[in-house]
C-alpha cells in the first residue's frame, strides 16, 4: 500500500498546489472491483482490464503496482492486456514489485530498469535481458520503474518536474514533508554504516566486498590483505563491531541471498546453491538447515503450498 499511495498523492497535491487538473487517473484491475492490499486494506477500483476499450492516448502512463507474491499475478489476461496498452502508445511504469509483471510481458526488454531490492537478485535471474538498476528509481524513455515504498514520491516528483517543471514539484515535495527530493543516481539501501550501525570504514569495504561476490566468495586472508590488515586484524575488527567472524558474517548473507533466490524464482536448488557461492547441494543445505532451521527442499515446498492456499 505504501508504493501506492506514495505514487498517487503527489498527482494530487500536483492538481491541488496548481489550481488546475494536470493529472487525472483511473484505478483498474484484474478483478475489476475491488483489490486488496498486503496489508488487508480494501481498495476500490474504477474498473476492469477491458479488453475491448479504445486503445490508450499517448499522454498515458499505465503504472503496475505489486506486493508479495507477485509471480502468480502474472497471468495472460494481465500480460495481453499491458502489451496492448504499450501497442497503444501508453508510457509503461511500475512500482514496487509491479516491474516483474512489465518484464513478464516482454516490455523491459533490452531497457534499465529497477525493482526492490529484496527482489533484485530474484529478477536478475528471471529476466537477464532487462538492464536491471538498484537505484530508487528509472526512467529509460517511455518506461519507468521505481523500487517500492517512498521511492514512488521521488519517481512522481520527477514526472511532475518534467511536465510542469520544477517548482511545482518542490512544492508538493513540501506539502508531503518530503525534505530529500532522491534522483535516479540514488541508491535504494542505507549505506553500508548505517544498515550495521558502526563507522568503521575498513569494515564498510570489507562488508562491501563480500555484497559484490557472494557467487565467488573471497578468502578472509584475500579480504584482509585487500584492505590493508591481516587475517587476525579482521577477525578481530569482527568480532569487535559485528560479534561473529569473518566467515560467519559471509555464510549468512550468502545464505539470506540464496534464501531470496529460493522464495522468488523457479531455479533449482543446485542453481540457487551455484550462485551463492557453495560448491556441492549438500553443503548449501547443511548450511541452509544450521541457519534457517529447515531444509531448502522443504522451505520451497512449505512456500509453494502457502501461495497454493492464498
Amino acid at each position: 500500500m505504501l508504493p501506492f499511495t506514495a505514487a498517487l498523492e503527489p498527482l494530487r497535491l500536483a492538481n491541488r498546489a496548481s489550481g488546475q487538473v494536470l493529472f487525472d487517473w483511473r484505478l483498474v484491475g484484474p478483478k475489476g472491483d475491488m483489490a486488496v492490499c498486503s496489508n488487508g486494506a480494501r481498495v476500490m477500483l474504477d474498473g476492469g482490464l477491458d479488453p475491448d476499450a479504445p486503445p490508450p492516448g499517448r499522454d498515458e502512463v499505465v503504472i503496475v503496482c505489486g506486493g508479495t507474491e507477485i509471480a502468480r499475478e502474472a497471468t495472460r489476461p494481465v500480460l495481453a492486456w499491458l502489451r496492448r496498452q504499450a501497442r497503444g502508445g501508453a508510457a509503461m511504469g511500475a512500482v514496487c514489485t509491479g516491474a516483474w509483471v512489465l518484464a513478464e510481458a516482454g516490455l523491459l526488454d533490452g531497457r534499465k530498469a529497477t525493482i526492490h531490492w529484496e527482489n533484485h537478485d530474484g529478477f536478475a535471474e528471471a529476466f537477464p535481458q532487462v538492464d536491471l538498476y538498484r537505484s530508487v528509481f528509472v526512467h529509460d524513455s517511455s518506461r519507468l520503474t521505481a523500487a517500492g515504498g517512498t521511492s514512488s514520491i521521488d519517481l512522481m516528483l520527477h514526472i511532475i518536474a518534467e511536465a510542469h517543471g520544477d517548482a511545482l514539484a518542490a512544492d508538493v515535495a513540501d506539502q508531503m514533508l518530503h525534505t530529500a527530493i532522491r534522483t535516479d543516481q540514488d541508491r535504494q539501501r542505507l549505506s553500508i554504516p548505517t544498515r550495521i550501525g558502526v563507522r568503521h570504514p575498513r569494515l564498510a569495504a570489507v562488508i562491501a566486498r563480500m555484497e559484490a561476490n557472494l557467487e565467488d566468495p573471497v578468502s578472509p586472508a584475500q579480504l584482509a590483505a585487500d584492505a590493508g590488515m591481516s587475517t587476525r586484524q579482521l577477525e578481530r575488527l569482527f568480532r569487535r563491531y559485528l560479534n561473529r567472524s569473518p566467515k560467519r558474517y559471509y555464510m549468512e548473507t550468502r545464505l539470506a541471498r540464496a534464501r531470496n533466490l529460493l522464495m522468488q524464482t523457479e531455479m533449482s536448488i543446485i542453481e540457487i546453491a551455484l550462485a551463492s557461492g557453495f560448491s556441492s547441494p549438500s553443503h548449501f543445505s547443511k548450511c541452509y538447515r544450521a541457519q534457517y532451521g529447515s531444509t531448502p527442499y522443504r522451505e520451497r515446498g512449505t512456500s509453494a503450498s502457502a501461495m497454493t492456499v492464498g
